[in-house]
């Protein structure tokens, strides 16, 4: 048996998380690696408001979508010098995957440089 408690366990009050250990856990984790991490939600987020999963049309909602690709690429765009190419890299190759989409899901397209996140990337084409 492990004496540590659980983030979610508190003594005299396991409903409540604790917060220093959260807190403890959050500090050892590298910069870079909570970065990706974010990207990656906003990603797969956006992926399903642009109904992109396989009940695809039970959750898209473009304008949804459309807030969480900009966001993604405003993250991307301010960590570039932050992390290395090799995290980057797959993460700008999602985001132009995630624009396309975004473009060919639309029923009115953006004029270039428009659509979601091309305020940091620039017009994106198929």
């Amino acid at each position: 048996m492990s004496d540590a408690t659980s983030p979610s366990e508190t003594p005299g009050s396991p409903e409540s998380p604790d917060f220093d250990a959260m807190a403890r856990d959050i500090a050892e984790v590298p910069a870079v690696e909570v970065i990706v991490t974010v990207a990656v939600n906003l990603m797969s987020a956006a992926a399903v408001k642009l109904g992109l999963t396989e009940d695809a049309e039970d959750h898209k909602d473009l304008d949804e979508a459309r807030k969480l690709v900009h966001a993604l690429a405003g993250l991307l765009d301010a960590s570039t010098t932050e992390i290395s190419s090799f995290h980057a890299a797959p993460l700008r190759d999602g985001l132009k995957s995630l624009q396309l989409a975004f473009r060919e899901a639309s029923l009115v397209p953006d004029e270039p440089g428009q659509g979601p996140g091309e305020k940091y990337t620039g017009p994106v084409y198929g």
